[in-house]
């Protein structure tokens, strides 16, 4: 009975990976079938409020606007909690207390005194991570292992570094006096909640700003979270301002009279809109708009790794990444080889849960972002490129899309084009290194681009010549607190990260 009785291991650790093998009875000579076991992260580290206000001087308040609206969870269209949103008047108050803040307690203060806070911040951020990674995943939809491993992480070590600036920005940039703006007015995307507020608050404060933070309305739980941890720190009332809402919270941000700086990522449209908005006016304004970033792999590059490059370039976040490779360019020598191989790897990502530690690509942001995704699949059908998606069962709930490979694709197709924002790729040829580079700059945005090759000549020959703020080498998606970031073209202006992230909050004198 024991032989005929299927032996079911669970929780077998395997490069860090939990599986579950299944042995067939011998008598039937089929192969072992390997299967994941659930490894689900729990919530219980969360603990949400039913309903959450505004957070403005140092306090959390009702909205004067009275309106409200509800976040989910995109994995199961759960509502998470009740979020109030900031209306003219709330906004008001919270630029009033930004700008007190500013002139009476944070733009005084020594910047040694300021690195304290933002360094105390910094380790409580570490210290809460974990909290914080699962409340990312629940408001936004990727995986936890993404959450955890990647975004956490940057956030406190951008936090860290800029502490480590506050006190030194006389010798930042040799030949000018800094000094603050002011109130600086940040609108974040959905994408990266935390990691966005890391880019543009920590780099704010050090240089001696004030803050008022517009989140996404899909995503503002963290955002709200980490008032609360700034409100633990000690942090001065006013320093740190969060208003929650919508479209029309944003633009009452960006567009009131006492705010001095506009940091802004987002889309395209709407970075071309603050833009027209807020010419001939004495704001100083960056932006981080969309992209449409192209990956070139050249027949001497490292295959194995390349695929595995361009699957973290597209399908990381589920392709909620501004920068993400979604242009693939293969050397037309390798070509098939290549997209076989890309093939069987997406046989093997695992489409689901984002709580569970083995998911490789978690829910759609918002049934609006699967419409979007949706559309355009189907116009990449239409105009005749060949899809291939693996056979893999989504979720019954929630917003889920799987890994999508487009071939045969021509450079005026929709999908080589327009910013899907999602996990869709989109597979092109070329035969030399000219041609490669006059595809890969054949788009509007320009803000990133991969390449792979073992030739470190080629490499710098390519990286000049490509119209991409960053680019990457045999490698992508790499971030560091100490590198800059940003685009050009349609892709925004400014860089965010580095000692070059400082500049967009600072005011000068020539020395």
């Amino acid at each position: 009975m024991a032989r005929n009785r299927a032996l079911r291991i669970t929780r077998l650790l395997h490069k860090g990976l939990n599986l579950a093998i299944t042995r067939i009875p011998s008598t039937t000579h089929e192969p072992l079938l390997w299967e994941y076991a659930e490894s689900r992260e729990s919530t219980d580290i969360v603990s949400l409020d039913d309903s959450y206000g505004l957070y403005i001087d140092g306090e959390f308040r009702k909205p004067k606007s009275r309106n409200s609206f509800t976040t989910v969870n995109p994995a199961n269209e759960d509502v998470l909690a009740k979020v109030s949103e900031a209306g003219p008047a709330d906004v008001d108050d919270a630029v009033s207390a930004a700008r007190a803040a500013y002139e009476n307690v944070w733009g005084p203060m020594s910047g040694a005194e300021r690195a304290k806070y933002i360094f105390r911040i910094a380790r409580m951020i570490q210290e809460r991570s974990r909290e914080l990674a699962v409340l990312e995943t629940l408001d936004g939809g990727k995986p936890i292992k993404e959450s955890r491993d990647i975004d956490l992480p940057l956030v406190a070590g951008h936090f860290f570094y800029y502490a480590g600036w506050a006190d030194k920005l006389d010798y930042a940039f040799p030949g000018i006096k800094p000094k603050p703006l002011g109130v600086a007015g940040q609108v974040i995307p959905w994408n990266f909640p935390m990691l966005m507020l890391a880019w543009k608050v920590a780099p704010a404060l050090a240089a001696g700003n004030t803050v008022v933070l517009k989140p996404a309305e899909t995503t503002p739980l963290t955002a709200l979270l980490f008032a609360e941890l700034t409100q633990e720190a000690g942090l001065p009332p006013g320093v740190l301002n969060v208003v929650t809402g919508a479209g029309k919270t944003g633009a009452a941000v960006v567009s009131h009279d006492d705010v001095d700086k506009v940091a802004f990522t987002g889309s395209t449209a709407v970075g071309k809109l603050i833009q027209s908005q807020l010419a001939g006016t004495s704001k100083k304004l960056t932006l981080e708009l969309g992209g449409k970033g192209a990956h070139v792999i050249f027949e001497d590059a490292p295959l194995d790794q390349a695929v595995e490059g361009v699957i973290n370039g597209i399908f990381f976040n589920q392709g909620h990444v501004c920068c993400a490779g979604s242009r693939l360019f293969v050397e037309e020598s390798i070509h098939d080889r290549f997209v076989d191989k890309l093939k069987r790897r997406l046989d093997t990502l695992r489409v689901g849960d984002p709580m569970d530690k083995n998911t490789d690509i978690g829910a759609i942001n918002s049934k609006e972002q699967l419409d979007k995704i949706n559309e355009l699949v189907d116009a990449g059908q239409s105009e005749g490129a060949e899809i291939f998606q693996p056979d893999c069962e989504l979720p019954q709930k929630g917003f889920y899309f799987r890994p999508t490979l487009f071939t045969g694709v021509s450079q005026s197709h929709r999908i080589a084009q327009e910013e899907i924002f999602g996990p869709v790729l989109s597979i092109l040829s070329f035969r030399t290194p000219d041609e490669a580079v006059e595809k890969a700059n054949n788009t509007p945005y320009g803000l990133s681009a991969g390449i792979w090759t073992t030739k470190g000549s080629r490499i710098l020959w390519m990286a000049d010549r490509l119209k991409a703020g960053v680019v990457w080498a045999n490698t992508f998606n790499k971030f560091d607190p100490t590198s800059p970031f940003g685009g050009y073209k349609e892709s925004g202006f400014g860089r965010e990260g580095g000692r070059h992230g400082l500049l967009a909050y600072m005011d000068w004198d020539e020395g």
